[in-house]
């Protein structure tokens, strides 16, 4: 295969992928914006529906709805740290919206926006609900047996935690590349090189 003067197979092949992954760079926001929506939405109405605090089956005893406030974290860790949890909040937002400039992995975008809408749906409470900005209580209503009471945001975030995990067992990077595939491509570009150096001085 004949290659314009300047670049080689190896970027030919590349420059696919790189186009290909623009169109996986955005999907943390719909993501995002669909957890926290949902978040937010199932808290509401578990503020209106479970006001007497009593707990209500919903799958037996294997899932029940109970309405807790939570100044901690998620399942109701670090309870005494509430402003510091916030803040910590707002560092992950900041952190995941950065992050999400140098993605090319619709997996990796999928997980960063799980993650991103978990921290923004709890954040959301910390800052909008009482007993004030910054010291907000989140919602909490889902139950399972010998769990704290969590939401829609901790679920996502344990998620989001779960596909890191995973993802980077697989040696698939941020930017979609594999650790091997990376170290394989290294390997060609230097045989290609190689090789059109041994072609041109038999030529000569």
């Amino acid at each position: 295969m004949q290659t314009t003067p300047g670049t080689s197979l190896t970027d030919g092949q590349r420059a696919p992928r790189r186009s290909s992954s623009r169109g996986t760079t955005f999907i943390w926001i719909p993501v995002a914006a669909a957890v926290c929506a949902l978040d937010q939405a199932t808290k509401e109405w578990a503020t209106r529906a479970l006001v007497d605090g009593s707990a209500r089956p919903v799958l037996g005893e294997w899932l029940q709805f109970r309405l807790t406030f939570n100044p901690g974290a998620a399942f109701s860790l670090g309870t005494s740290y509430t402003v510091l949890l916030t803040v910590v909040a707002v560092v992950v937002v900041v952190v995941c919206i950065k992050l999400a400039g140098r993605l090319g992995s619709r997996r990796w975008a999928v997980a960063l926006g799980l993650l991103l809408g978990g921290a923004l749906g709890n954040l959301t409470d910390r800052l909008l609900r009482p007993p004030g900005p910054f010291r907000g209580h989140v919602v909490d209503f889902l139950q399972l047996p010998n769990w704290p009471v969590f939401n829609v945001a901790d679920s996502a975030i344990s998620l989001a935690a779960a596909a890191f995990v995973f993802l980077s067992l697989r040696g698939i990077r941020l930017d979609g590349t594999r650790e091997s595939a990376g170290r394989s491509d290294s390997v060609s570009s230097d045989q290609e090189r190689d090789g059109g150096s041994t072609s041109t001085s038999g030529k000569a």
